[in-house]
């Protein structure tokens, strides 16, 4: 059983930079294609982007394609998420998870985009 731990997040001005980064346990991780999620107040989770098992291929939701870029480390079961150029309606609790089917959510992480 995988289990994912998000981190990186916090309050940051509109137009700045996080990183947010997902461990993970167990040793599937290389073996799965895997993704971040965000959920804003009041909405459902969305998926945010993808990555495949060896990080040759990723895909992003509209919003934030040209932004935010995702990566992996599989020597160290980490998942990365790069955000640029931050703006208010990315502000959510970011988790990451594997896709198509999601296994246990971990507690995920919050990004606040405010001045």
């Amino acid at each position: 059983q995988v289990q994912f731990v998000e981190s990186g997040g916090g309050l940051v001005q509109p137009g700045g930079s996080l990183r947010l980064s997902c461990a993970a346990s167990g040793s599937i991780f290389r073996t799965l294609t895997l993704g971040w999620y965000r959920q804003a107040p009041g909405k459902q989770r969305e998926f945010v982007a993808r990555i495949t098992t060896s990080g040759d291929m990723t895909h992003y939701l509209t919003p934030v394609e040209g932004r935010f870029t995702i990566s992996r480390d599989n020597t160290k079961n980490t998942l990365y998420l790069q955000m640029n150029s931050l703006k208010p309606e990315d502000t959510a609790v970011y988790y990451c998870n594997s896709i198509p089917n999601p296994i246990q959510w971990g507690q995920g992480t919050q990004v606040t985009v405010s001045s």
